[in-house]
């Protein structure tokens, strides 16, 4: 994620700081150069940080921590709301009928940022259509019909159309029964005049509600000149950051937010349509700072299951609390689980388990995971529909015929059966809970940094 080595970085100079209820003006400078070493690597420009770590500083030193709070939990909050303050608020985006114009160089995922808008509003209710208007880069049309086919939503445009305007227009006239149009536009290699003549003549044309400046996560302090342009042509009400999953940097998005007085609407990361999520500024810094994030984690569960759900007509995820939890019911919840997305960004959501606990493991520890889910997919469709409902009935002589049927080791078979038994348990604890009960331990996870609970359910496969 964007910005992660800042995350990384300042969770271990914080983790010096415990133990101590005072903290000296020693320990300030440190954090502070933290901040300030991982932010200029990030490319933030340099007089955001200053002003960062000099207002981190000041209030450090000067401000008195509540009673009973640590050196340590007194400095992270500051940490956390001058971070929160640097990110900015989220882009007004409200859910009703509105266009939304979409700006940027070629190659910052602008028509790949517009199926998944198209796909996420969708998902809250409203009928959206994408229009194509590139008529300069080569495949921008079949890209755009294939992303919003994958998306599931209304698309418009013109194979062989050489007026974007004029397809612009035609666009909202074919897709007026939708509620949000999403206008995709031309991009090129840098910022040349004829690009910015034709996004102000299609701006024109539609008259959005709202323009979006996309931008990639590795653009660096380049964006600074794109934001600005930009701005001046068509007025830049949020910006889009993109390719969040790889090694990009990020910081010179927060900087082009900065420049434009704009803010952050969406992050984009991965090359799916369901990779995208809502810019919220106190979610984003409580992932980077290691304490979850717990509204987007609720979010991404109750989406999960209603996919498993539509895709298995015949299960329903409240029968987990009822009976007997067979292996069936284990593999519709890996299926729920792999719906939720890439298991380190899952990670990060859960108080405790992202931060600092991911700085530990192996670069590839979540592949190893995905991995162990796929041999466990491979290994039950080798068991008979008895074993599959009656786990604990599996003998040594029936593990050696799974083993042999599905090509794995007896080992992997036994370690299914284990970890069914471990969810099996959890799954028990959870029975007859009420939403009171549920809700005490949700907080209680958060307040512990996640440290308790039982090890089944999804946990359990880490």
């Amino acid at each position: 994620m964007v910005l992660d080595d800042l995350g990384s970085s300042l969770r271990g100079t914080l983790d010096t700081l415990r133990g101590k209820s005072r903290i000296s003006e020693e320990d300030v400078d440190e954090v502070v150069k933290e901040i300030q070493r991982s932010l200029f690597q990030a490319d933030v420009d340099t007089s955001l940080v200053m002003e960062l770590s000099d207002s981190i500083k000041e209030r450090s030193l000067e401000e008195e921590p509540p009673s009973g709070t640590s050196a340590r939990d007194h400095v992270l909050r500051i940490v956390y709301e001058e971070l929160v303050e640097l990110v900015g608020d989220s882009t007004d985006l409200p859910l009703e009928s509105q266009t939304i114009l979409l700006a940027g160089l070629q190659g910052s995922g602008k028509t790949t940022t517009a199926a998944k808008m198209a796909w996420w509003f969708s998902k809250k209710g409203l009928r959206p259509a994408v229009i194509q208007t590139d008529t300069f880069r080569p495949g921008a049309y079949d890209q755009a019909k294939q992303m919003t086919e994958r998306a599931e939503v209304e698309f418009y445009g013109d194979p062989d159309g050489e007026d974007p305007v004029q397809i612009a227009r035609d666009g909202l006239e074919a897709t007026a029964d939708a509620d949000v149009h999403i206008v995709d536009t031309a991009g090129r290699h840098a910022l040349e005049d004829d690009l910015i003549s034709e996004i102000e003549e299609i701006e024109n044309a539609v008259d959005p509600d709202r323009s979006l400046l996309v931008l990639d996560a590795a653009i660096g302090q380049g964006a600074k000149d794109q934001a600005q342009q930009f701005d001046e042509s068509i007025g830049i009400d949020g910006v889009a950051i993109t390719k969040l999953d790889g090694t990009a940097k990020g910081g010179g998005a927060l900087t082009a937010v900065n420049e434009t007085d704009s803010t952050i609407a969406f992050l984009g990361t991965g090359e799916t349509v369901q990779d995208i999520e809502r810019f919220e500024p106190d979610s984003f810094i409580s992932r980077l700072l290691g304490m979850g994030d717990l509204k987007q984690l609720t979010e991404r569960v109750e989406r999960a299951m209603e996919e498993t759900q539509d895709e298995e007509d015949d299960w329903d995820p409240e029968d987990l609390m009822k009976g007997e939890f067979t292996l069936h019911d284990m593999r519709k919840q890996m299926s729920a689980m792999n719906n939720m997305g890439p298991l380190d960004q899952v990670m990060d959501m859960i108080p405790g388990m992202g931060g600092g606990l991911m700085d530990e493991l192996p670069d590839d520890a979540m592949d190893v995971t995905q991995d162990r889910m796929r041999n466990f997919e491979v290994v039950m469709d080798s068991m008979t529909e008895e074993e599959m409902a009656n786990p604990r009935s599996i003998g040594a002589s029936q593990v050696r015929r799974i083993a042999k049927g599905s090509g794995q080791d007896e080992d992997t078979v036994r370690d299914l059966l284990d970890q069914h038994k471990m969810m099996a348990r959890t799954m028990k604890q959870f029975q007859g809970m009420g939403d009171g009960d549920m809700q005490r331990m949700m907080k209680q996870m958060q307040q512990q940094g996640g440290g308790g609970g039982g090890g089944g359910g999804f946990g359990g496969m880490f």
